[in-house]
């Protein structure tokens, strides 16, 4: 199982100081936290796409770029790319420029995208949510497929045997679907067999797991190659050197974005007692010394058996040298523990078959 990190770059979104210097402060730490995230040895780091005042990364492929010359063998995905208000031909060549920049690590992993703000922005209707996605990520893949294109859609302009450039050194480029838990999303990425990532930000993980399940029966049906199959948990959570350290820390930074986006969607509150419980053994955060993260990590791969697994450490307003130090422990402490417990697992497994 690939183990790895995503963020957002939150940003103050009321700073004291110009909002410049806010952004690139962070860029400069975002480039630092993705550099030990490789020197480490994590597997993956994404970045996310969002429009709005708190968080830094509207343009992930750029600032990944900037970490592909810094890294080594770490995988650099977006986590997500809001597909439905962009153009799939830039997409596909930003990721295929970070992919050669990169010397064939870059991945897409496109989604619908759970904030509104680009849409407006960028000129589009939100009646058209669904076809938008249904329609670009059709474009998209006719991209990967061939260096030529033909393609119609109702919502883009048709483009009739055009050359999009440049090729990406991996071929395919590798693409993701991101879901958010709605059975029609992940049935659809089983359909076209491709790898799924589920974020699971709230409630009880288990509940998720049969998600799963109708993804890889929806691959079955639609006569895709099982062994293609990929899946990825995307959750909250923090590692410190002790259990009190990682809740105490994570708990401000993390309940106050979830209070301001629960405050735009209706949410209640949350609160520390929820926090407390939502990290014990059956909640969704994964929070903790190393060997509990670890332990939490091993018991749902039983669970969902996934093939990725990342973790959003840097949410809020979480202070750098704090986000370090869990990268340090993640890929020092964690990934050590995980990767020699599933390797025993599938030791035994082949040695019973």
């Amino acid at each position: 199982m690939e183990l790895g990190l995503y963020t957002f770059a939150d940003v103050n979104p009321n700073p004291s100081r110009s909002k410049g210097v806010e952004g690139a402060e962070r860029l400069k730490h975002l480039i630092e936290e993705i550099e030990l995230a490789d020197q480490v040895g994590l597997d993956v780091f994404g970045l996310g796409e969002h429009h709005r005042p708190d968080y830094a990364a509207s343009a992930p492929a750029v600032a990944l770029a900037a970490a592909a010359v810094k890294t080594k063998n770490i995988r650099l995905t977006s986590a997500v790319t809001v597909l439905s208000s962009d153009d799939p031909v830039r997409v596909f060549q930003q990721f295929s420029t970070l992919d050669l920049i990169s010397n064939g690590r870059a991945e897409i992993m496109a989604g619908r995208g759970s904030f509104i703000e680009s849409f407006p922005l960028f000129g589009y209707n939100l009646e058209d949510y669904d076809q938008l996605f249904e329609e670009k990520l059709d474009l998209l893949l006719a991209l990967r497929d061939g260096e030529t294109v033909d393609w119609k859609g109702e919502l883009r302009a048709p483009i009739n045997g055009r050359g999009v450039y440049p090729r990406p050194l991996q071929d395919p480029l590798p693409l993701w679907i991101a879901v958010g838990g709605t059975p029609q999303s992940v049935a659809r990425a089983g359909a076209l067999g491709l790898p799924v990532a589920l974020a699971i930000i709230g409630g009880e993980p288990r509940r998720f797991a049969p998600l799963f399940d109708l993804y890889r029966e929806a691959a079955r049906r639609a006569g895709q190659d099982q062994g293609k199959l990929k899946t990825s948990i995307n959750v909250h959570g923090f590692v410190a050197d002790t259990m009190e350290a990682a809740a105490d820390q994570f708990y401000g930074p993390q309940a106050e974005v979830m209070n301001r986006i629960g405050r735009e969607r209706g949410w209640g509150p949350t609160s520390r007692a929820h926090f407390d419980m939502s990290r014990g053994p059956n909640g969704a955060l994964f929070v903790g010394d190393p060997e509990v993260v670890a332990e939490k990590i091993i018991a749902h791969h039983a669970l969902f058996k996934n093939d990725r697994f990342l973790l959003q450490m840097a949410i809020g307003l979480m202070p750098h040298d704090q986000i370090m130090r869990g990268i340090e422990l993640y890929g020092t402490k964690v990934a050590p523990i995980v990767r020699k417990a599933l390797t025993e697992k599938g030791e035994e497994a082949k040695a019973s078959a």
